[in-house]
């Protein structure tokens, strides 16, 4: 970049699928040295099974989204739309609720205690380290048009 130029992309911390797959094998190999379940067997299909479709299916919606509205779905690129269809009338982040709910349901099924509380730090990693800085530069792109949208829809639910 040259002097004066500002880059089109709201600099997260790292993809934000990684920052999820790495707390989820972390919690799932500290189980694996000291195995530490946390649910009954019925109950651990009873969540995983509805929790990791239901993450699918509401990722695969904001990403067609996305792509529907011509916008760039990995945040290292520009953001060229606001997307208010689909899963986006209700949260801001569909992808990353989906994403949760993948890591939960896998959480479950593994009955993987250690991985199960390392969420909260990957969720809180995703808020400061990539949605508020989303939220930051979609407001400096956007201006009124987000500020409206953000102030009809949830963040995260």
């Amino acid at each position: 970049m040259g002097d004066g130029e500002k880059k089109d992309n709201p600099g997260v911390v790292a993809p934000p699928p990684l920052i999820f797959a790495v707390g989820l094998v972390a919690g799932l190999l500290a189980n694996r040295l000291r195995p530490t379940g946390f649910l009954p067997q019925r109950l651990r299909r009873t969540l995983g099974v509805p929790m990791i479709a239901g993450g699918l299916l509401l990722g695969l919606s904001g990403f067609r989204e996305m792509r529907r509205a011509g916008t760039n779905v990995d945040p290292s690129h520009p953001t060229t739309a606001i997307v208010e269809a689909g899963p986006y009338r209700f949260t801001r982040n569909p992808l990353y609720v989906g994403m949760a709910l993948v890591y939960s349901g896998i959480a479950a099924w593994a009955n993987s205690l250690p991985a199960a509380l390392f969420l909260p730090a990957v969720l809180h990693l995703v808020d400061r380290g990539v949605i508020k800085r989303e939220e930051r530069y979609l407001e400096g792109k956007f201006g009124d048009e987000y500020l409206r949208y953000k102030g009809r829809v949830r963040r995260w639910i």
